[in-house]
């Protein structure tokens, strides 16, 4: 699997577009910049199956249309956030200076299913806390974590529909049993592993 990312959109997000060795693709939480994005995509002349969001939230949404008329992949989110595409104040865009909204998703997500990107296989697995319908996607050895699990941190809970109780337990349930070498791709900052978290994140202590 091939992962580029880009830092898109005014909360610097990261946006990955992921490929097989056949250039099938999928892009990942499309923030902003859908520029860049597209043109990545057609430099490496990229077939887009599909366009996914880790959540509802404005700042990994924003180019969500532009990507989906740009690739003609349809868009899938989970369920209880679906409604936050087309609320910028639901979406919490509206609080934050700007508007990022999205026609309605192609199909709504509920968790347990495998999307099959070419050769890549990645699983739905549910982690809300952060927002009521956050997923994070996982494959073979990697995760895309949204803003369920960062680099020695995890996602704000001090939003409408998040818990810090529900985000802990939803990482411990889904992410930290998942190896040790399992690479975490989060929606904001570095790169992390499994088996850095478990030892060093501090909200994963207790």
């Amino acid at each position: 699997m091939k992962v580029e990312y880009f830092v898109v959109g005014p909360i610097d997000v990261n946006c990955y577009v992921i490929s097989d060795d056949n250039g099938i693709g999928a892009v990942i939480d499309p923030g902003g910049n859908a520029e860049r994005i597209l043109a990545y995509i057609k430099k490496e002349n990229l077939d887009i199956r599909y366009v996914l969001n880790t959540h509802g939230h404005g700042d990994h949404i924003g180019a969500d249309d532009a990507v989906r008329d740009g690739t003609g992949a349809p868009l899938y989110i989970h369920a209880a956030d679906a409604d936050m595409l087309t609320d910028a104040r639901k979406n919490l865009s509206a609080f934050m200076g700007y508007q990022a909204l999205a026609r309605p998703a192609d199909v709504l997500l509920h968790g347990g299913e495998e999307i099959t990107v070419g050769d890549i296989k990645l699983k739905v697995v549910c982690t809300p806390g952060h927002s009521a319908g956050g997923v994070c996607f996982v494959g073979d050895g990697f995760v895309f974590s949204g803003d369920a699990l960062f680099a020695d941190s995890i996602g704000r809970t001090d939003f409408p529909g998040g818990s810090q109780s529900e985000l802990v337990s939803s990482i411990k349930r889904e992410l930290m049993v998942l190896p040790d070498e399992t690479e975490v791709y989060p929606g904001h900052g570095p790169k992390t592993t499994i088996g850095w978290e478990k030892v060093y994140n501090p909200y994963l202590q207790w």
